[in-house]
Formats: structure tokens, sequence, C-alpha cells
């Protein structure tokens, strides 16, 4: 405890950084949010008096040290406000899905026996109303919004302005009280509690204490070379570990500003205003934007295509070398400003010739060919490859390319002042993170876990590759079991799993070691981690060759098409999968090849759109056999679903992780038709509409048999 405090200058709690902040950088941005279109700023000296009203209102309303406050919402500074609040006072904040059905939200209230809740809007307000009569524990409501709520019964409904106010009135009396509450806190006690995303059954609560989140803050600010300049997007949910150690932990430890958007609809607009210096994302969102961002050129004209697929195969080989951002973010002085305009200057000098050459060969082309002329041009041009020579041409070639393609792309996505960009959650194609990183973007990989306060692995700088997590964080032990499961223990290794003994027991022992349910094995050469796939859900086949299915999965995920994979196979003779469309990505090429369809089961039973998942299941295959090790997951039948997987049905976790049981279980009928031969299967699914009503589509589904690559002659010469 005492050397901890010391490592962190006697900081032992997240009210001590905010009381430091309020001082060390009373005049700088903690919290923006834009609301009807105009940014709202909190400077630190104003949060730290958010925070205190808001802190002296929730003693005034009857909050004792040790209770649960649980916080649904969307990303708010007022929620972040409410965070900070709850542990000034003592007791422990608990964020919550805001998406979450009400019988959910019942089971994590009623869980951790919270007394109160902190919310947004009518329709949280609602949804606990809805509940509350089996949370016998439960006494207050605190709302944001007040709309919709006049004629509510008040008796324990309260607006959080209204709080704040009465704080802010009891000030004299309650503020030697807060005082004392605060200098209580110390390294050791809880500061937040969350809740597992509940992959293989009910969430477990997750207990974090000071000491967790202020060193894991501490150790990868200093990792990443974080500071006070730093600006993030908080968009990802409160509820999630990630957020949390990134718009509370590492934005209170750096002093950085965290930028609240205005909706989820708004959120891409509002991130090329900010554009944030260190950003986060789990794949899926990195894998959606790059799809709109190819469905775009497709649509544009012939010269912008020749120029963003010229220097896109260029940016392949020359983005690591030329393109990553520097670390000091200091405005460049004039005479560094000349010189880089003198840079661009040779740059167009050196490339105008050959953007206009292709442009005119792209033109003559189509005049011969018709409209297969862009595949043939990307494939053919030999002017993609060996026109420069030399890496002061290539230099001024990125250059060129950074004005005309990455820089204005990068704009675009709001990604043009991104330093450091991490992602993790799951495996990220390598396709899909080998376009960011050509476009001069810094995106890494990390891997970690609720229980580890996010961090076990990370990529640093100039080690960075698509097939890896990186190696050990700081301060972070990790050894690999005899049967490849990952085990780590370090300064963010959580408490306990709340009222839960015996799986705390099972996942931590007595010597700190937690074990990761992830296996995995470290590279010999480089001492990187690679993550293979979930213990749990690596098996072997009828044959004995290892059954890995995440592996597969995510080769599929690759294509734009392709929303979501599951993949069966465990102690069978062959694997079979489902696929999900991504309705954006298919509904675009259907609306350009004049396919119409009524909605999203009679797109994905399109034979076309089944003709295109085929061709790629076939391309997966091909590359799946080139590995000795899972040659033996090769796809041999497939059929698309024909509903998207979704968290209000139970198919997946409000994360977006796949409940491969679940799945398994509810479409049994669709798996066993898979395996027996059949060429066709007629379904009925229960659905949950979004007003929390149940109702049912039935649909029957083409089962189609993939090529796979036989490995037998390899296997005998080996």
């Amino acid at each position: 405890m005492a050397q901890s405090s010391q490592a962190t200058g006697g900081l032992a709690s997240i009210p001590a950084l905010l009381q430091r902040n309020a001082v060390l950088y009373a005049e700088k941005a903690a919290y923006r949010e834009k609301e009807f279109g105009i940014w709202q700023t909190w400077t630190w000296a104003e949060t730290e008096k958010e925070v205190e009203a808001l802190a002296l209102g929730l003693i005034n309303l009857g909050v004792n040290e040790g209770d649960f406050i649980a916080i649904i919402g969307r990303n708010r500074p007022y929620f972040y406000f409410a965070m900070a609040a709850a542990q000034s006072v003592g007791a422990v904040p608990v964020p919550v899905y805001n998406d979450s059905a009400a019988e959910e939200m019942e089971y994590i209230l009623g869980h951790c026996g919270a007394r109160f809740a902190i919310v947004e809007d009518q329709e949280q307000v609602d949804k606990i109303i809805e509940i509350q009569e089996h949370l016998h524990q439960f006494e207050h409501m605190i709302y944001i919004d007040p709309r919709g709520l006049r004629k509510y019964d008040h008796r324990a409904l309260h607006e959080f302005s209204h709080v704040q106010n009465q704080g802010r009135a009891a000030y004299d009396e309650f503020i030697a009280e807060l005082k004392t509450r605060r200098e209580k806190l110390t390294y050791d006690s809880t500061c937040v509690m969350l809740y597992t995303s509940g992959t293989t059954g009910k969430p477990k609560g997750v207990v974090l204490s000071n000491r967790n989140v202020i060193e894991s803050a501490k150790n990868s600010s200093e990792f990443d070379g974080l500071g006070a300049d730093e600006e993030i997007l908080s968009y990802l949910p409160m509820a999630w570990v990630g957020d949390f150690i990134f718009s509370i932990g590492q934005a209170y430890w750096c002093g950085f500003c965290v930028n609240c958007p205005e909706s989820a609809d708004t959120m891409m607009t509002d991130l090329r205003e900010i554009g944030p210096t260190y950003y986060f994302a789990p794949p899926r969102i990195f894998e959606t934007q790059l799809t709109n961002v190819m469905i775009r050129m497709e649509d544009s004209g012939d010269l912008k295509y020749a120029i963003f697929h010229h220097f896109m195969e260029f940016a392949k080989t020359t983005g690591e070398q030329f393109g990553m951002p520097k670390r000091s973010l200091a405005k460049p002085d004039m005479k560094r400003r000349i010189k880089n305009a003198w840079r661009y200057a040779m740059g167009i000098g050196f490339a105008a010739e050959t953007i206009i050459e292709n442009s005119i060969r792209l033109f003559f082309a189509k005049l011969r060919h018709g409209k297969k002329t862009r595949e043939n041009f990307k494939a053919k041009d030999p002017i993609l490859l060996n026109l420069y020579g030399g890496k002061l041409r290539d230099y001024f070639k990125y250059r060129m390319g950074a004005v005309l393609v990455y820089g204005p792309l990068k704009d675009t996505l709001g990604f043009g002042r991104v330093r450091v960009g991490y992602t993790a959650g799951e495996a990220i194609g390598p396709e899909i993170f080998d376009f960011y990183r050509s476009l001069g973007i810094n995106l890494k990989q990390l891997y970690g876990q609720t229980e580890a306060t996010v961090f076990i692995t990370a990529q640093p700088d100039g080690q960075v590759r698509a097939d890896t997590v990186g190696v050990p964080s700081p301060d972070v032990e990790i050894k690999i079991a005899d049967n490849g499961e990952i085990f780590y223990r370090s300064p963010g290794t959580f408490v306990e799993y709340y009222n839960n003994p015996e799986s705390t027991a099972s996942t931590k022992d007595a010597e700190g070691w937690v074990a990761t349910g992830d296996a995995g094995f470290f590279e010999e050469g480089s001492g990187h981690l690679r993550i293979i796939d979930r213990a749990k859900d690596v098996g072997k086949m009828a044959d004995g060759s290892m059954f890995a299915p995440k592996y597969v999965e995510n080769k599929l995920k690759f294509y734009p098409d392709i929303l979501e994979a599951v993949l069966f196979g465990n102690g069978k003779d062959r694997c079979v999968a489902f696929i999900n469309i991504d309705l954006t990505a298919v509904g675009n090429w259907a609306e350009r090849n004049n396919v119409a369809y009524a909605s999203y089961q009679e797109l994905a039973g399109h034979p076309k759109v089944l003709d295109s998942i085929q061709e790629h299941v076939e391309t997966v295959n091909k590359s799946v056999a080139q590995d000795p090790m899972l040659s033996g997951c090769q796809i041999h039948r497939f059929l698309v679903l024909h509903k998207e997987l979704d968290a209000d049905d139970g198919e997946m976790t409000r994360t977006r992780k796949v409940r491969r049981v679940v799945v398994a279980d509810k479409f049994k009928d669709l798996v066993d038709a898979l395996y027996d031969g059949s060429t066709q299967v007629s379904t009925t699914t229960e659905v949950t509409y979004e007003d929390g009503r149940k109702g049912s589509i039935s649909a029957t589904l083409e089962l189609r048999d993939a090529a796979v690559v036989s490995t037998a002659a390899k296997v005998a010469a080996e």
C-alpha cells in the first residue's frame, strides 16, 4: 500500500486525482458534450465543483458508505460526474448497459443490492419502475432528462440538477462529512463494480479497487506516452471496462479531455469534429468503417477510383515506414511548415505524371473491356508497384498520397490526429488491420479482460503485427499452462467476483494467478503472445485435428458482406457454419445491381448473395488449408441465417460476442440439417422486438456445400 501510494504521488483514489486536476489543470477542458449541435465544455475546476455538488446531494439523499449506485445511460459528462461523486461519498458505482432489457437490469440491480440509480431519461425510468417491485432494497432514482416525467410520482424520483442544488444548499451541513469520507478512501477501497458480458451464463460482478484502476492507468499511460493534451471520444458503453479505464482511469491520471457525442446517430460526425489523438474501437467498428469506405469508392468516378487504388496499393508496402505519426503533437514552426510544403510540392512533381497516365489508361481500358475494367486495373496495372525506384522517390510518392488520399480519408474517418489507436475484444482481420496501418494510423492491438482492468498485453511502437497481441504490459506476469491456457497476474488483477466466492476461487488462485480462459502461446523469436481461441471453444475434430472456430470466423468476417459467422465441428468429422450477411454492404450491392428485396430475410436468401458467400467460404478454405494445425477446420457446408444474431434474443452479449451454446441450442434443427446432408430446411425462430414483445419468423433456408482443399498429399509428403 505504502509503496504503491508513493509510486502515484500519494494519490490513492479517483476523487484524489480529481482534486489534484482541479488545481493543476484548473482551466483546461476535462469534459465536452455536444448538445443541440453545440459543444459544451467543463474545465477540471468546474468538474470538481459539479462532482462536489452531486456528492453533497447524495449524502443529503441518504447515500451511505458501501452503498451500490447503478449508473444507466449513454456516455455523458453527467454520468462520469456521478461515478466520481459516488466514489467521493464512499459508495460504489455500478454502470449498466443502457440497452439492457428490464429483466437484465433486474438481475444486476438485485444481485448487487443497489439502493440508488442514476439514469438518463424516461426510457430508463420506465424500465426500473417495471422491475421495482422485485427490488426490495431499492429506494431512490435520479434522472437527467426530465422530458415526459412531469406527471410521475416524485416521492422517490429526483431530477439530477435538483439533487445538485440541494447539495449546494446543504454545503455547510455536509461538507465536513464529505471530506471525511474522501479521506477514508485508500488504494484498497472499491473503485467500481463492472459486470462481465455473461458469454456462458449470468454476468458476474467484477470488483475493482483504486489500486487496480490507478496502477493500470499509470502503467498504460506511461507505456504509450499519454499526456494532458490528449483528446478522446467516449462512445463505447460505460458498463464496459475499456470505457472506464480510458474515460475515468487514464483521463483522471493524465488530465486529458473526454468528449461525449450528441447521440449514436451523430457519432461519426462528432468524431470528425473532435479529431481524437487517442482512440479505441473494437474490430467491428473498424470493419464497418472500412465497408463504408469501399462502398463509396465503388460508387465513385473512374479518376477517383484509380487514384485511390493506386496509392492504397503503394501504401501497403510503405505506410509503416513513412506514415506513422511522431510522438510530439506540438504545432510545427514556420520553418517546418515551409519544409513540408516543399516536400509536398516535390511529391506532386514526381507523381502527377503517373496519375494522369493511369487515368488515361483506365479510360481507354474501359472502352476496350467494359465493366470489369476496375478489377483488371487493380490486378494487372504494372505501374502500381514498379513505377518508382529508391526510398527518396517512395517518400515523395507517399507524401503525395498523403495529400490526395491518406490525409483526406483519415480526416473523413475522424482519424487525422490519432497518435495512438487500439483495437481489442476479439481478433481483427489482418487485411483490415493493415489497411488502417498503411494510412499512417498507429493502430495497435491489446489483449485484456475486465478482471485485469483491461491490460494484459499490448504492442509497443515499432513492434506492431496483425497476428499477435503484443508483449506483457508493464508489471504484468504471464504463464502458459500445459493445456495452452493463459494465466496472468498484475496490479490490475480484480479483487473478487461480488457474492460469488466459488467463481472467484476457480478463476484466481491464492498466489494471484488468474485463468483467462483463452488458449495461446509465446512466439520464440519475438516474445509476442498469440491467441488461438477461447480455451473452452478449442477442441478436436473426430480425427484428432485441432478445432479453433474463431480463427476461421475472423477470416470470413474480413469480407465486407459478412457481418458474423459461427463455426461448428467440435467432435465431428467436418465443420459447418452459420453466416450473417452485412445488410449495409449487401444492400448497396443490391441497389447497384437492380436487385429488389423487401427484407433482410429475402436478401439473405437471394441466389446471387448465396453464390457470393460461397465464393468467400471457398476462398477461406484455401487459406485455412495452408495452416497444418488448423487445416481440418475447413467449412464443408454452410447456410446464411434468416435473421441477424441479436443481443435482445440472447444470441450475443451486449459487447457483441456470440453465445455459442445458446446459438447451437436455439438453432439445433439447422445444425442437424447441415450435418445430415439436407439441401433445404424450414424453421421458425422466436424473436424479441425493441419494445420487449415476443414474436416469431419462419423461413426456408438453402443449405450449400463448399469446396474444400485436400491436405492428404501434403500430409503424406511430410
